[in-house]
């Protein structure tokens, strides 16, 4: 693999923007500083702008002399429809002004040339009329106070979802500029939004001059990059007519009307990747985007020969079915193993055919005997459905084994089809939370599959992990148990997993089989194509103004991707949350809707967690089909499943799974050996500056150890419960659940005359369900599309169904809700019965909702000395609320309207640990000018870093748009280091950091004193998991407040005076005494 630098690895920038509302616009992402854009010193000291470049390089020929006239025509009617915020900026309006003064009328090709030769100043496109209005339309008769219930319609009548696809709606000729005026500054540094602007006369005329500055040096360079056998005016003429736009209501069905002369390539002919990149940097956009680009090579397969040949009718099948006429060393090497009666883990790289590894040692032993059984389980419904369609391809191509059954058992499997499933189906294909909840406890109705049970193979090992993982370790067991129970101990297991490290060890602790019974397989004989790495940072809105900061990253984003659907390039875009996944949605949406590229938007879907099953299987149909050119998707599509001819990765943002998310992300491009791309699009948070400045870790830096927790007695005994309940347990299942089987059974279980142990009577009759595998499921809120109801043929339609935790934050009257990129109006909400009505509008505003939430230390339980400190550690009762207060109407970052809510709050308890403040360092860290903030929250990140089970806690990340206020806050926080379990996932990981947690301070110090870097990194005190984004952070301030609570001397170079503080006013307060229970005795450190 090679690196190639790019020219800007070394070049200092302001934070790009956070991902912002779809239809941003440069000016968007310049207006404000970003959320969680942590304000300096220096940020605050005037700065010198570049100068600009004024006058002409050579004589122009008249007719952009004239050309000029109409510009400045343009610039003088737009800028004094912008000072007046109220003015619409349509294309009518500005071309009868215009007339006015030029005495001429205005042509639209004139103003495609302009577009032409100034593409990313000048805005002329068709957007929704909607679009334009300030509010939506609300029926007085919905006005009401509160929150009241309403008569929902009975869900018997509410419509599964139809996604959506191009709505029938009139559009409006927009003429504006993107370098809008700036709003007003808010107060509150680290708040992303401001008041809309309003422009003086004087800063009027100074935008018009920038603007006109930018018109002569466009001019200059056209007529300095020209030939002197071309003429410029017929080049810009020639480039203009890609610029005439198109009104997208000619292109719906049944309305004359032509789109654009573009087609799309076919896959098979699209350009290669490294001619589309050098496309990209030949781009009048591109502008040093590309900070490091690496190449991996492409590289020939290894074949091999099985020791054992296979039937020719398996060799048919693969044949026919798949195209395969022989096997990579690395399926030999594992399917040898498989048929010498061994287990199996095998990691490679993604895309590597592992999944052939357990489908032909299946073919073989159906071949033997058609009575076996298998059990295939992968972590999401997408992945198996894609599977079964896999395996089902290959039965048909068998011979012999046509009729053999194949059936998805899963949550959404209606009850009515279950027992056909259990009675005559030879394979399933399934998940952990069915083992666990339908197949285990009914094991005596299972018993005819699990008799004959030959193969259990799970894929994508690398997602069971931590508290999830733990669960899964223990089903496992429980399943092992059941099959030696009804007289089948000849189950072998196969795993298969992206490259990790210690693939056996991990192998070992979920299965709880024996090392030398595992063999693991990590040599990739699979072949490769070519593939493109890049580093993709957002650059300056003007070069010449750098004041006006850097380009959105969704904005670069979206852009990038329209490019390579344009060449025909299949490419997913990686969002890190649901939010930010149909935000870019609604940006491709209207992006492409205004180049009047409908035929790539209908190709392009959204997907992502809440949609329905129906919606679902829809889009990965629509993705196995290859009829989708681009999938925006959070990491619901990390995992492998085969979406078909993947060219092209965009991951927005660092991924929050860490190197190993990034890295699953970037496998999913060129899963067909053919070249292929993977553009990290860095935001502007320190995470991503800082692998934006050291991209070899991407590739380099080793990857973190997969754990399990099978100590938890908490998770043990609930496990324990439940395998009681299918068979009575005894003291010879230590050789399942270990050695802490006897105390937990003599403690919580009931125990018979004869020795055997029952389950305990409060968990019947069935204790499965007191146990969720991924926590306690949330109650959810049910969006219901009424947008037609009244209308003939309308109906209520169920769009998604959200997450309490989720709907908090997004469900509220007044509020947009996005669903695949188009904005729905929530007119009324029910707590009671958990709905929201809901109406589609075209709205060009988002909401964001005001809200807090507070983690505090409730009750002592336990306390614990810290070695050689005189500080102590606490754990016990922690209780969090939430409140959502209000929300802002947002548009092109700038507020225009904040509304308050009366909403319930959450509240929620659980357990945790804490450790307080010193009063002392607490002021230290004043006198020296670090915010305590700051320090909290980065010291909280340095020690999750040190704890292996930490991606199963939560801590109080601090909000920068609360911290650095510049008004006095209300709301204080005690200076206080918190870390607690979420609710409805206690598993006592909270106790076990507690029971560890000089090791972990300590371990922290040490880290943190290692680390070479300035502000802080992954290797220290940033975290991937930051729900903030790691903002609010000092790498000095978690140095003292770790070092005071462990007990050892601050260095008298971290005592340096830092610069100014970032908040005129104190967020956190000295750390009040917690109540402490009954009989509570101090734990020594040994």
């Amino acid at each position: 693999m090679s690196a190639i630098a790019g020219p800007s690895t070394s070049r200092k920038r302001k934070s790009p923007s956070t991902a912002d509302e779809g239809s941003s616009t440069a000016a968007e992402s310049s207006t404000k500083k970003a959320k969680g854009t942590k304000p300096s010193a220096s940020s605050r000291k005037a700065k010198v702008k570049a100068p600009v470049k004024v006058g002409r390089a050579r004589v122009w020929p008249e007719y952009f002399d004239s050309l000029f006239k109409i510009f400045k025509a343009l610039n003088t009617v737009i800028a004094f429809c912008s000072s007046r915020k109220h003015l619409a900026i349509t294309f009518p309006v500005v071309r009868s002004s215009v007339e006015h003064l030029l005495k001429q009328p205005l042509e639209m090709a004139k103003v495609a040339e302009l577009k032409a030769l100034l593409p990313e100043l000048i805005r002329f496109s068709y957007v929704p009329s909607i679009e334009l209005r300030i509010h939506a339309e609300s029926s007085s008769d919905n006005k009401r106070e509160g929150s009241p219930d309403f008569a929902i319609v009975p869900t018997s009548k509410i419509e599964p979802s139809a996604l959506p696809g191009v709505e029938d709606e009139e559009h409006v000729l927009v003429l504006d500029f993107v370098d809008a005026p700036k709003g007003k500054k808010s107060v509150n540094e680290g708040f992303m939004f401001g008041a809309p602007p309003a422009m003086t006369p004087a800063a009027t005329k100074k935008l018009i001059e920038r603007r006109n500055n930018r018109f002569t040096d466009a001019v200059n360079e056209l007529l300095e990059a020209v030939r002197s056998d071309e003429d410029p005016v017929e080049l810009l003429q020639a480039a203009a007519r890609d610029h005439i736009p198109v009104d997208p209501s000619s292109l719906l069905p049944g309305n004359k009307g032509k789109e654009r002369d573009k087609t799309v390539p076919e896959s098979d002919h699209r350009p290669t990747i490294d001619s589309i990149i050098s496309e990209i940097q030949q781009e009048k956009w591109y502008s040093e985007q590309i900070v490091h680009r690496r190449i991996a090579e492409a590289k020939d397969g290894q074949k091999g020969e099985l020791d054992a040949p296979l039937s020719d009718t398996v060799k048919q099948a693969l044949l026919q079915a798949r195209k395969i006429s022989s096997l990579y060393t690395h399926q030999v090497a594992s399917i040898n193993a498989l048929m010498q009666s061994k287990n199996v883990i095998v990691s490679t790289s993604t895309a590597s055919g592992k999944s052939v590894i357990y489908q032909v040692p299946l073919l073989t032993f159906l071949e033997e005997n058609t009575d076996a059984t298998a059990i295939f389980i992968y972590p999401t419904k997408a992945l198996a459905q894609d599977q079964k369609a896999a395996l089902e391809q290959l039965l048909a191509a068998c011979p012999g084994l046509e009729d053999i059954k194949v059936a998805t058992y899963d949550g959404d499997t209606p009850q009515e089809e279950r027992r056909g499933v259990r009675e005559t189906a030879s394979v399933i294909f399934t998940n952990f939370d069915m083992i666990h909840a339908s197949i285990l406890p009914h094991e005596d109705l299972w018993r005819r599959f699990l008799k004959n049970l030959k193969l259990v193979a799970v894929d994508e090992l690398h997602y069971y992990t931590g508290i999830f993982g733990s669960h899964v370790a223990q089903v496992i067991r429980r399943l092992r148990r059941v099959c030696v129970a009804v007289g089948n101990r000849r189950v072998k297991c196969v795993s298969c997993s992206a490259t990790i490290s210690k693939p056996r060890r991990h192998m070992e602790n979920l299965f709880g089989l024996p090392p030398e019974d595992i063999e693991e397989v990590v040599e990739d004989g699979a072949p490769s194509g070519r593939k493109d790495y890049l580093v993709w940072t957002p650059p300056l809105i003007d070069e010449q103004d750098p004041s006006l900061g850097h380009k959105s990253p969704m904005q670069e984003a979206t852009r990038l991707m329209r490019f390579l659907m344009e060449r025909g390039v299949r490419v997913i875009l990686f969002c890190k949350i649901r939010k930010i996944c149909e935000w870019a949605m609604k940006a491709l949406r209207t992006e492409l809707t205004a180049d009047g590229r409908l035929d790539i938007l209908k190709r392009v879907m959204a997907y992502r967690g809440g949609y329905s099953p129906q919606d679902r299987r829809k889009i990965e149909n629509e993705a196995f089909s290859g009829h989708l050119l681009g999938i925006v998707a959070t990491n619901a599509l990390e995992l492998g499943v085969d979406i078909g001819i993947l060219d092209a990765v965009i991951m927005l943002g660092f991924p929050m799974g860490g190197i190993a998310s990034y890295r699953q992300q970037a496998g999913r491009a060129g899963r067909r050996s053919r070249d292929a791309l993977a553009v990290y699009v860095a935001d502007g948070f320190p995470i991503d500056r800082h692998y934006a400045a050291h991209p070899d870790e991407l590739w380099e830096k080793p990857m973190d150890d997969l754990l399990v927790e099978l100590d938890s007695k908490i998770i043990l005994e609930a496990h324990l419960q439940c395998a009681a309940h299918e068979i009575p347990l005894s003291l010879e299942d230590e050789q399942y659940f270990g050695p802490l089987i006897k105390e937990i059974c003599d403690k919580s279980l009931a125990k018979d005359k004869e020795g055997w142990y029952h389950t305990h009577n409060k968990y019947l009759p069935y204790p499965a369900k007191h146990i969720s595998l991924r926590g306690v499921e949330e109650e959810r809120y049910c969006v219901v599309d009424v947008s037609k109801v009244g209308k003939s043929g309308g109906n209520p339609r169920m769009l998604e169904e959200v997450e309490i935790s989720r709907a908090l934050f997004e469900i509220y009257e007044g509020g947009i809700f996005i669903h695949q990129g188009l904005t729905f109006l929530i007119q009324q909400v029910s707590h009671d019965s958990k709905t929201a009505r809901v109406v589609r509008t075209d709205a060009n505003w988002i909401t964001e909702p005001r809200d807090f939430t507070n983690i505090d230390a409730a009750q002592t339980f336990r306390i614990r000395e810290i070695r050689a400190s005189p500080y102590r550690a606490y754990y016990g009762r922690v209780e969090l609320k939430t409140l959502v207060y209000g929300y802002y109407k947002i548009r092109n970052r700038n507020i225009i309207d904040s509304v308050d809510l009366d909403t319930p709050p959450w509240e929620r308890e659980t357990t945790g640990l804490w450790l307080d403040v010193p009063k002392a360092t607490l002021q230290l860290l004043k006198d020296i000018n670090v915010n305590p903030a700051e320090a909290i929250h980065a010291a909280e990140h340095a020690m999750m870093n040190r704890f292996a089970l930490a991606k199963d806690l939560g801590t109080e990340c601090k909000v920068a748009e609360k911290e650095y206020k510049t008004t006095e806050s209300q709301r204080k926080r005690p200076a206080r280091l918190i870390f607690f379990e979420p609710t409805g996932k206690i598993a006592g990981i909270a106790a076990k950091a507690f029971d560890h947690v000089s090791d972990i301070i300590n371990d922290a110090v040490k880290a943190i004193d290692a680390c070479q870097c300035e502000e802080g990194c992954t290797a220290c005190v940033v975290s991937p998991a930051c729900r903030e984004n790691n903002v609010v952070s000092s790498k000095v301030g978690a140095a003292i407040v770790l070092k005071a609570l462990a007990g050892l001397p601050v260095d008298v170079d971290l005592l340096v005076p830092q610069d100014a503080p970032s908040a005129a006013f104190d967020t956190i307060t000295e750390a009040p005494i917690v109540s402490v229970a009954q009989g509570v005795e101090l734990e020594k450190d040994s």
